[in-house]
């Protein structure tokens, strides 16, 4: 084991050195659309009214028709007409509001397709003349989530799974084992691949409306929505691999059918070629409808970021979905020579020598810094795909140790014991007769029973080729988990895109609809009936128009009235006021006061005078916070 590990960190050694040297020159990039800025300004107060509501991405997006939603105070639409491309390669959006909106808070909802296909969505508020109550809560975007979230994770995956099985058995039975095309598990398997892509692209296609605009799983049946989205560039990625994997599917039908069954050599050979080249054909192809419309195709070296994405992706689908191939071919009994088992271990280390170095290419895009690999989800989840992929690479070497150590002996045994019931089957065959051949039939199934037993018995008592498979079985295991936590990374917003959005909501103002002031103060102005309570409430409580309440009540409880009342506003620190109100007599101990204006935020005294006589009178004072 101690061998093992230092292999695997000599194999990562130099890439993750590169990776030092990326991450400290990193550039600012960034994939998966962050709102980076907007006009008004999250938070802001304008003094008149805005003719539109802008917003700036760090990258294109793509527009629907309600992308931008404004909603004023009283939670009535604000904007007028569709949300439109403001120009700058997409980046920008706009919206045009209604003429002569009113004063307050208002809500804006928006959400879009980032350049690398994925929704994102996010609400602020700004403010017309002073900020206000509003009866509109931020909206918490359903978009790409929920069930119909879960299920496209879930077709991603598969589509993955059988990317990996389709192009990994392929490859395993054309270069490594080419006996393995007579054998049923690998037509199976190289199938079940096929099959799971086809289904798992259609499921892609037709969740696709309702996963980018935040619609329900009935959505997905809507053909209006199906045709909008083959409009788009994901859409034209997933169209593009269906009829990729129909051109497959003539693949398979001859890597199967015609190169299986020739027999002549040169044929073969010159059949091989064929497939070979149509085969890399609709590999590249495929793994190209992932590289175009994903993380790769936006932020910084886009031109490299594609092609290294397909050369990524390619050897993940020939050690991966090779393992499979081994694995099935391992455990079915079937004979797999040392050469083959050998050159795919060579094969497959090539493998995870170039997925390691494009793996830390495609890691600094996406992260562009140390920070982010523990402060951003994509960098976590990056961590743990680490972290799984030494565990592969230490299973690896483990396979390759077991390979070292395979013999020929169990293989001539097994091809012997294979042979035996065949020359027994015809032996009795020679006797005629009906009773004769259905007995020579007989016999020849349990020989054919009993040579299986003892071909399992015989494969069960190699001791290398046991411990091969079960060191394949446990790689495929860790693959399985590797490829999820791949689907996961590909729907996660990169740490640089992360960082961006976070930056922007930093550096925005923060304006918060104030809460209502509610102040309680005790006076005592020494006279008859001179104790008592003087309740002030202000609504909004900001520095807007309040509608401000006085309220006056005996130490019981009860309201009761007073000769006089005043109340005044006095900011100290700015040497502002005393500002007096104007009260208004409303019912029994109770007075108020419209359109009370607070000049600026701040902690302000308030002072409230009581007389209860014409000699009884005091004033009381209390600060509280109003605006901020």
């Amino acid at each position: 084991m101690r061998v093992m590990t230092k292999s695997a960190l000599r194999l990562l050694a130099v890439p993750l050195a590169v990776l030092g040297l990326l991450f400290g020159t990193a550039a600012p990039a960034s994939a998966h659309a962050a709102l980076v800025g907007s006009d008004p300004a999250q938070g802001s107060v304008v003094k008149t009214a805005p003719a539109q509501v802008r917003l700036t991405f760090s990258e294109g997006v793509l527009l629907s028709r309600d992308a931008i939603r404004v909603l004023g105070p009283d939670g009535e639409r604000a904007e007028t007409g569709d949300a439109n491309d403001a120009g700058r390669g997409n980046t920008t959006a706009a919206v045009a509001l209604r003429p002569g909106l009113g004063n307050g808070t208002y809500t804006v909802a928006w959400k879009a397709v980032s350049a690398d296909s994925h929704p994102v969505a996010g609400a602020f508020t700004f403010s017309i003349g002073a900020p206000s109550k509003t009866s509109v809560a931020l909206p918490t975007q359903e978009v790409g989530g929920g069930a119909v979230g879960t299920l496209y994770d879930i077709a991603r995956y598969a589509a993955y799974l059988g990317f990996a099985l389709l192009i990994g058995a392929a490859f395993f039975i054309g270069v490594c084992w080419p006996d393995g095309a007579r054998t049923r598990p690998m037509r199976r398997l190289v199938a079940t691949g096929w099959a799971t892509m086809v289904a798992a692209t259609i499921l892609l296609l037709m969740l696709r409306a309702p996963y980018a605009n935040g619609g329900t799983l009935g959505d997905a049946f809507d053909l209006g929505g199906v045709r909008d989205v083959l409009d788009t560039r994901p859409g034209a990625a997933l169209l593009s691999r269906l009829l990729l994997l129909a051109a497959g599917a003539v693949f398979i039908a001859v890597l199967f059918g015609s190169w299986a069954k020739r027999e002549d050599p040169v044929e073969r050979q010159d059949l091989a070629w064929g497939l070979a080249i149509g085969g890399t054909v609709v590999s590249v192809g495929l793994a190209a409808t992932w590289a175009m419309a994903e993380h790769a195709s936006v932020g910084i070296q886009a031109s490299v970021a594609m092609p290294v994405d397909i050369v990524h992706l390619l050897a993940m689908a020939v050690w991966l979905g090779g393992l499979t191939a081994l694995l099935a071919a391992l455990w079915g009994g079937h004979r797999v020579e040392r050469a083959t088992v050998r050159r795919f271990s060579r094969i497959a280390f090539g493998a995870v020598v170039t997925l390691v170095v494009t793996g830390v290419y495609q890691s600094w895009r996406q992260l562009g810094s140390w920070d982010a690999l523990v402060s951003t989800g994509y960098g976590q989840l990056l961590l743990v795909k680490v972290g799984l992929v030494i565990l592969l690479v230490e299973l690896a070497w483990l396979s390759r140790r077991w390979t070292a150590r395979l013999g020929e002996t169990a293989v001539r045994g097994r091809a012997a014991a294979v042979a035996q019931p065949v020359a027994a089957g015809r032996k009795g065959a020679g006797g005629g007769g009906g009773d004769a051949s259905e007995r020579a039939g007989q016999l020849a199934r349990q020989e054919a029973a009993l040579a299986k037993e003892r071909a399992r018995k015989e494969r069960d008592g190699d001791a290398e080729r046991t411990g091969l498979r079960k060191s394949v079985l446990a790689e495929v295991a860790v693959a399985v988990v590797v490829l999820a936590v791949t689907t996961l990374l590909t729907g996660t917003q990169p740490g640089r895109a992360a960082e961006e959005g976070a930056a922007q909501q930093a550096s925005a103002p923060v304006s918060e609809v104030p809460e209502p002031l509610d102040v309680r103060i005790p006076f005592d102005t020494g006279g008859t009936d001179g104790k008592g309570e003087a309740e002030v409430t202000m609504d909004p409580g900001g520095i807007a128009e309040n509608e401000l309440h006085l309220l006056v009540t005996a130490p019981d409880g009860r309201a009761f009235d007073v000769p006089e009342v005043q109340i005044s506003f006095t900011l100290k620190s700015k040497k502002i006021g005393p500002i007096p109100v104007t009260l208004g007599k409303v019912d029994t101990g109770h007075w108020s006061a419209a359109n009370v204006q607070i000049p600026v935020p701040g902690e302000w005294t308030i002072a409230v005078t009581v007389r209860t006589s014409d000699i009884d009178q005091v004033t009381r004072t209390k600060v509280v916070k109003i605006g901020s």
